[in-house]
């Protein structure tokens, strides 16, 4: 039996579930978590769908369940992401760390797995075949131990680079350590960069007022807007001047990208676009995640350096799509609304026959009119609305028809 074989409903584990059988519990929230790794493990995701890839876009509703993998060859800290009985990615390697010791207090306190509301998302056709499909999922932090993401730090470039194997990541490790043998640029700059943020801000200001070279503005802005965005509980104006600048950043990018590739005949990754997509969502400014996602994609081209930096900006730009298409689509279902009066009295004694106080909470019945039928000269009740009146009652009206 799989994991959701056992899964029923919010809170409750399945009835069928076995004595001494973890059952999965279903948490609430509306924060957004990517999962990643969802590339290798595309045909599961489209059977969850129940589609094929064929160039429509996807905006499909799920259930999944958070596994953590303490045996993980690879990492001990990972939790995996399962949507049926199959397993479509994990959430990412960073931030597993920091989830671990949520996860599993919840589920000692449930006394089973933590499933999450999720969507997946993609499709469409690209430039090089099929859209794929990536997952989110919708969590409260708060229930993982962990603050908002919005509240959390994010860090600039490593303060001492040194050599490391491997691919290039924001391409400042590469960049310092040729810094002596090219004279187009040079990074000396970072190691006059005070530890204090504020006076750091106001000198990495000046260096962008004077310093003409592409390479070191790319660095310097990359290290202002990381430290406007850790000052952001310091004074009011951090987040507008993080925005302010990463625009300033961006006006620049073609130019800063071009002598990337002209340097190591690649693009490394550029923080500034995932973040400002980041921000843009928390806000649901869908329009403009949209756009920073796109414009990164744009830039990158086809020459990233981390082909996951194009992935993750191509699933915020798909999260974006379907969040702006969904009220259109929402608006063409046909609803029935009934409506309902709820009412909770207090009954401080306990007798239950309430205390003659108002009601703690009320739903307020619609007003109704009666009318009579032209037709048959029966009288017939309708929710009271502006506009015309019925000249026929419901009956007649369907004899009409």
């Amino acid at each position: 039996m799989g994991l959701f074989d056992r899964y029923r409903s919010a809170g409750r584990p399945s009835a069928g579930a076995s004595a001494g059988a973890p059952g999965v519990y279903l948490h609430g929230g509306d924060e957004d978590l990517e999962v990643v790794g969802e590339s290798y493990r595309q045909d599961r995701l489209w059977a969850a769908c129940g589609g094929t890839p064929g160039g429509e876009r996807v905006r499909h509703e799920v259930i999944a369940v958070l596994v953590p993998e303490p045996q993980n060859p690879v990492d001990p800290y990972a939790i995996a992401v399962h949507i049926g009985d199959g397993l479509v990615g994990y959430v990412p390697r960073d931030l597993a760390p920091e989830y671990g010791p949520g996860l599993h207090a919840l589920m000692a306190g449930c006394g089973g797995y933590v499933a999450l509301n999720a969507v997946i998302v993609g499709g469409g056709l690209r430039e090089d075949g099929p859209g794929m499909l990536g997952v989110w999922l919708q969590h409260d932090p708060r229930a993982f131990g962990i603050a908002p993401p919005d509240r959390r730090s994010w860090v600039g470039p490593p303060q001492r680079p040194a050599p490391l194997g491997g691919t290039m990541r924001t391409g400042f490790t590469e960049a310092w350590l040729t810094d002596v043998e090219d004279d187009s640029y040079d990074l000396s700059w970072f190691d006059d960069l005070p530890d204090a943020d504020l006076p750091a801000i106001a000198l990495l200001r000046q260096l962008l007022e004077t310093d003409p070279d592409p390479i070191d503005r790319h660095f310097q802005f990359a290290e202002l807007e990381a430290r406007l965005y850790r000052c952001r509980d310091l004074f009011d104006s951090a987040l507008d001047d993080f925005d302010s600048v990463c625009q300033r950043h961006d006006a620049e990018m073609e130019t800063i990208c071009q002598a990337f590739l002209r340097k190591w005949g690649k693009v490394p990754l550029l923080t500034t676009y995932k973040q400002m997509a980041i921000r843009r969502q928390k806000q649901s400014d869908w329009q403009s995640c949209r756009w920073w996602a796109e414009r990164g994609l744009a830039l990158y081209g086809d020459a990233a350096a981390r082909e996951e930096a194009v992935e993750d900006l191509h699933k915020r730009r798909n999260r974006s799509l379907a969040k702006i298409e969904a009220p259109a689509k929402k608006t063409t279902r046909r609803t029935t609304v009934t409506s309902v009066t709820v009412a909770v009295f207090p009954d401080g004694d306990g007798d239950g026959e309430g205390d003659g106080r108002e009601p703690a909470e009320a739903v307020r019945a619609p007003d109704l009119e009666v009318l009579s039928c032209r037709g048959c000269g029966r009288s017939f009740e309708r929710v009271k609305v502006p506009g015309r009146k019925p000249s026929l009652c419901p009956v007649c009206r369907l004899g009409t028809a």
